[in-house]
């Protein structure tokens, strides 16, 4: 069997709405290491998008889910529950940062858990307005597409968003974006369209995912709580991307010298099963009438199963060290590459949640073509890697935390390789 005869199948046979960022087809996978079906290996700085921080099959991981699978895989939660969902949400109620009684809901996706954030925040605060960032990435649902800032590709064509939704600007140094433009922002939308009383929430990731892996300034995380606690307003952090070691603390927001009222989790939580979570303020959480929030596959049992396996190989193998170590080696790497590129003009990142940005070193203009030429030498060498960022200009790095050190010293080969091969 050949990628290419699978591709040609795949044209006829699934939605082309479903974007599709390689034509390599898995057979099998590895902590770090893919294989596809031609026999072809990869070394796999996508993770799944930050799924399987944990790598691929890891074998305490896969154990649990196995046990769990012999004992049953689905029962739905609200018709028959089982006590390890229970046992999650506590540990993740003691695991998310503020010092105040928690309590979680599990659902299947993350625009799912971004969902029931805003609907938890609109019936505690009896409120309807809730304000995101520019460049933001919350999903695709309606309210996940109305919360992201980004037209293309998620919004466009798909008609009218959600209504009191709204916009402002999020700090990028790169492009002389500050807190102040950000707040300078809401002010304007306060003073002429938006009466902060009508506010239910703001939601912002604390390290911008799809828009460009930005960290976001500690002053303006302060900012928005100042701005919250003032206004009686819920402070939702999206950890969808950044949870689970990844920017090395088991939270992004561990980070930060204050907690946010709500946060959302998903892909990295169950180590590449379906799972998600929104955790939070007792009192918010218990907003929500009986059957208000949940969902069928809500808490699957064997996403479940490991979840509690992955919070124990992130604690055990202290895989927050990790990522602050190869974070550490990927920048000193990239800087590296950096002094004989003029084409990067920034490498940024907490942990192991990093990316380089490339612009034309002639106009300062983001460069696609450049970040896109990168990323398929990189592939013709066998190392995959995800490009994001509103223009199109920014490579991320996301290898499973658990890479071994002969691979990832193998990708940063490859990538100069392939950095070196885009300059021509």
């Amino acid at each position: 069997m050949l990628n290419a005869e699978v591709a040609k199948r795949r044209e006829t046979a699934v939605s082309r709405g479903v974007g599709m960022m390689t034509q390599i087809y898995a057979d099998r996978a590895l902590n770090s290491e893919v294989w596809d079906i031609e026999g072809n290996r990869y070394i796999d700085f996508a993770a799944g998008i930050a799924v399987v921080n944990t790598g691929h099959c890891h074998p305490r991981i896969m154990a649990a889910v196995a046990e769990q699978m012999g004992r049953f895989t689905h029962t739905c939660h609200q018709v028959l529950p089982y006590e390890n969902y229970i046992r999650l949400a506590e540990r993740l109620n003691a695991a998310v940062p503020g010092d105040f009684a928690k309590k979680t809901i599990f659902v299947t996706t993350g625009a799912e858990a971004c969902e029931n954030a805003v609907k938890i925040a609109r019936i505690a605060t009896g409120r309807n307005a809730v304000i995101a960032f520019g460049g933001a990435f919350h999903g695709r649902t309606f309210m996940g597409m109305s919360l992201t800032g980004k037209v293309e590709p998620y919004k466009k064509g798909f008609g009218a968003m959600m209504p009191d939704v709204w916009h402002i600007p999020f700090p990028q140094e790169v492009h002389n974006i500050t807190t102040a433009d950000a707040m300078a922002g809401l002010t304007k939308i306060f003073k002429a369209d938006l009466d902060p009383a009508r506010v239910a929430a703001i939601v912002f990731e604390p390290v911008q995912g799809e828009g460009g892996f930005y960290p976001a300034p500690k002053e303006l995380v302060r900012a928005i709580r100042k701005l919250c606690d003032e206004h009686g307003i819920v402070m939702i952090a999206d950890e969808v991307q950044t949870g689970f070691a990844r920017t090395g603390n088991l939270f992004a927001m561990h980070g930060y010298d204050v907690a946010a009222d709500l946060t959302t989790m998903a892909k990295g939580l169950a180590g590449g099963l379906p799972l998600a979570a929104v955790t939070g303020k007792a009192e918010l959480m218990d907003a929500a009438h009986p059957g208000g929030l949940g969902g069928t596959y809500g808490g699957n049992p064997l996403g479940i199963a490991a979840a509690n396996a992955v919070l124990d190989v992130i604690e055990d193998e202290k895989l927050c060290d990790r990522a602050n170590e190869l974070g550490s080696r990927l920048k000193q790497r990239l800087e590296a590459i950096r002094s004989t590129t003029p084409e990067i003009s920034d490498i940024r990142g907490p942990g192991f949640m990093v990316a380089c940005e490339f612009a034309n070193p002639a106009n300062h203009e983001p460069d696609a073509g450049f970040t896109n030429r990168v990323k398929a030498e990189a592939l013709k060498r066998g190392l995959i890697l995800l490009t994001c960022g509103v223009y199109g200009n920014v490579i991320r790095f996301l290898a499973p935390i658990t890479i071994p050190d002969a691979h990832f010293a193998e990708a940063m080969d490859i990538l100069e390789e392939s950095v070196a091969a885009a300059r021509g």
